[in-house]
């Protein structure tokens, strides 16, 4: 049943074990890891118009080079690059554990019911939510790629609203902080040793509660943002930039 969840079977070559899986294995957990640290990051970055609309714009100046007295939204763009690249590059490694034919599928939902572990279960909602996200994952990245100006208090807004992203946005939302808490618990039961299962219950009450937070923390911001898009549609000013 291992080889239907890994979805991959060491093959043997000149009487050695191939160290393809085991290489391809880190290589996920690396992307995924880069990943998950950077849509904490990216929360916290998006959820600074909670703070003011001003504090938001200066945010997103100092992510196009304010800092260096420049003001360039290509350097939004490179590192949004940079994200899709690596975002490309953990779907395919992961993909290849997914169940491949109908059979193979029926036989993991059989050992998953007759099994009844949690960490099972939550392989599969991790592969359901992934496979959400190549969708929405790639609308977003595309967007913010090619419109890397668009991005600020009322532009962010605008899309979320004028747009109609928020419905996409709340999938995304739901799907990201699943797919992305359920992998980092998985990265550190599967490279750190937890002997005692007090540890691990402990480790997998504090994923959860994580995922509480930032679900509350993302809804919380995609409100402000909404409401900023709705105020700008009573106004007429959607479309306009925000100017301190």
């Amino acid at each position: 049943m291992n080889s239907i969840i890994e979805g991959i079977v060491d093959k043997t070559v000149y009487g050695h074990k191939s160290r393809t899986p085991a290489k391809l294995d880190f290589i996920q957990s690396v992307t995924g890891l880069f990943l998950a640290l950077f849509m904490w990051g990216h929360m916290f970055f998006v959820s600074t118009i909670l703070v003011s609309e001003e504090f938001m714009y200066d945010v997103t100046k100092f992510f196009e080079g304010s800092f260096f007295g420049i003001e360039e939204p290509l350097i939004v763009s490179g590192f949004v690059l940079l994200v899709t690249i690596v975002f490309i590059v953990h779907a395919t490694v992961a993909i290849r554990k997914m169940p491949v034919s109908y059979s193979k599928y029926k036989a993991y939902r059989s050992h998953m019911k007759m099994m009844k572990h949690s960490d099972t279960n939550l392989w599969f909602i991790q592969a359901v939510t992934g496979f959400a996200l190549l969708f929405l994952g790639s609308v977003h990245l595309y967007i913010i790629l090619v419109n890397p100006s668009e991005i600020g208090p009322w532009a962010s807004s605008d899309r979320v609203v004028s747009g109609m992203m928020w419905l996409l946005y709340i999938f995304l939302l739901i799907a990201v902080e699943l797919h992305g808490t359920i992998g980092l618990y998985r990265l550190s039961v599967k490279w750190i040793s937890f002997k005692n299962r007090n540890v691990r219950s402990r480790i997998k009450f504090l994923f959860i509660t994580l995922f509480t937070y930032f679900i509350i923390h993302g809804s919380m911001t995609l409100w402000a943002y909404a409401e900023i898009g709705l105020r700008n549609i009573e106004n007429g000013t959607v479309g306009e930039k925000y100017l301190k």
